[in-house]
């Protein structure tokens, strides 16, 4: 009966864990969301039809450097992609890294085209 009550805490402590990683990670990317609208990233991008120009849907299909390297260095990126698009993004590296991680958690949940 012991061993039961110890394997039944220890279950429930994990789903505590991940309960708290995804509360984590829904206010990293509520953050993100947050990050976005004050930089004012829809002048240029565009989510699920809303702003202008390039869309974004589908974009948390790749790798969360490769969103990192278009915020920090986004002629470099484009060189890496061969994008032909202009202007250049402008670089955000100046952002806090806090901010940076936001917008690549909220980036990431952009999946469907």
């Amino acid at each position: 009966m012991g061993r039961f009550l110890v394997i039944a805490a220890a279950a429930a402590l994990g789903s505590l864990g991940s309960a708290s990683l995804a509360a984590a990670q829904d206010a990293q990317v509520q953050r993100g969301i947050a990050v976005y609208a004050a930089q004012k990233c829809s002048l240029c991008h565009k989510i699920a039809g809303v702003g202008k120009r390039t869309t974004l849907d589908g974009v948390g299909t790749k790798s969360a450097d490769e969103i990192r390297l278009w915020l920090t260095d986004a002629k470099a990126a484009a060189a890496k992609a061969k994008s032909t698009a202009k202007p250049v993004m402008k670089d955000y590296s100046k952002l806090p890294a806090a901010d940076i991680d936001a917008l690549v958690a909220y980036m990431k949940t952009l999946t469907t085209k």
